[in-house]
């Protein structure tokens, strides 16, 4: 392998600045005013450096960045670019990440996350602290460990990702997904999950208005929903609920069990009672059904 080229303790600017570079190692170095500094670059090691205008990694490959800065001006970062990884690093810039593929991110910040990593895939996230609305949108065959999430409507369309040890203040996450695991997290936003398809929440809790909903295959185990009401409507469930949850609207078909299900609402002329179970560990409160339902409730112990 080649020993790679230095660039040192430089101040870079006008457009293309290092256009088309190959097996560079650039360290102390601020990319200033110049658009696409870095465009259709490969090999690339970035240390201790600073980007402070647009477009600096577009259409490169290889790229590891370490202790690196993506200042507010330099919008929409990294796109069609392949096998980047990024440690260390603070990026305070929106629309970063479009369309790459072999994406990891450890021990990053991104204050400014709106619109960031849409549509990619291979994505590896760990140690992320993100702010800003449509976080991973269209993206996929993700893992996502240790990411705390400030920002509504995370994930829509995105397909094949594994979620754990997290914590989610967002309203709508999860929208119009495929092949979702969430493990060990904490999920708060209202409409939680809705048009999805193998949605699955593994020791969890849940805070959401009128979540979980709309779902194809919906599967809790171990979960808690808090203040959680009108949960389930047309949705397919297999549901493990530990404690209580405040409302139950109109689920498809499947089984819900729960410590007590304070009200329940089955409309015979929404959805077919029979075709969901409902299991109470403890007696509900309310039973508030236009139809009977199937009922059982035992005792714990």
């Amino acid at each position: 392998m080649s020993v790679k080229k230095e660039v040192c303790r430089k101040v870079l600017t006008g457009e293309r600045a290092l256009f088309q570079s190959r097996n560079l190692r650039i360290y102390d170095t601020v990319f200033a005013d110049g658009e696409s500094p870095l465009k259709e670059s490969s090999d690339i090691e970035l240390i201790d450096s600073m980007f402070k205008w647009k477009y600096p990694l577009w259409y490169c490959e290889n790229i590891k960045v370490k202790n690196c800065t993506w200042f507010e001006g330099a919008r929409a970062g990294v796109w069609y670019t392949d096998n980047i990884s990024i440690a260390d690093s603070n990026i305070d810039a929106p629309k970063n990440f479009r369309r790459c593929k072999a994406v990891t991110l450890k021990n990053v910040s991104i204050p400014n996350a709106a619109e960031t990593l849409w549509s990619c895939d291979g994505v590896d996230i760990e140690s992320v602290t993100a702010k800003g609305d449509y976080f991973a949108m269209n993206s996929q065959n993700m893992t996502v460990s240790d990411f705390n999430l400030y920002g509504n409507y995370p994930f829509d369309g995105a397909k094949n990702v594994v979620v754990r040890n997290s914590k989610l203040l967002s309203k709508d996450a999860f929208w119009n997904s495929e092949n979702i695991t969430v493990y060990d997290s904490f999920i708060s936003g209202e409409y939680l999950g809705w048009n999805a398809k193998n949605l699955t929440f593994i020791n969890c809790t849940v805070e959401s208005l009128q979540g979980l909903c709309y779902i194809d295959n919906l599967v809790m185990k171990n979960c808690k929903l808090i203040n959680t009401t009108l949960a389930f409507e047309y949705s397919t469930v297999d549901a493990d609920i530990s404690g209580t949850v405040d409302s139950v609207l109109n689920p498809s078909g499947g089984i819900i069990r729960a410590d007590k299900i304070t009200k329940l609402i089955i409309q015979k002329d929404k959805v077919d009672p029979d075709k969901t179970k409902i299991i109470c560990r403890q007696e509900s409160v309310d039973d508030n059904c236009e139809c009977k339902i199937s009922c059982t409730k035992k005792s714990v112990g």
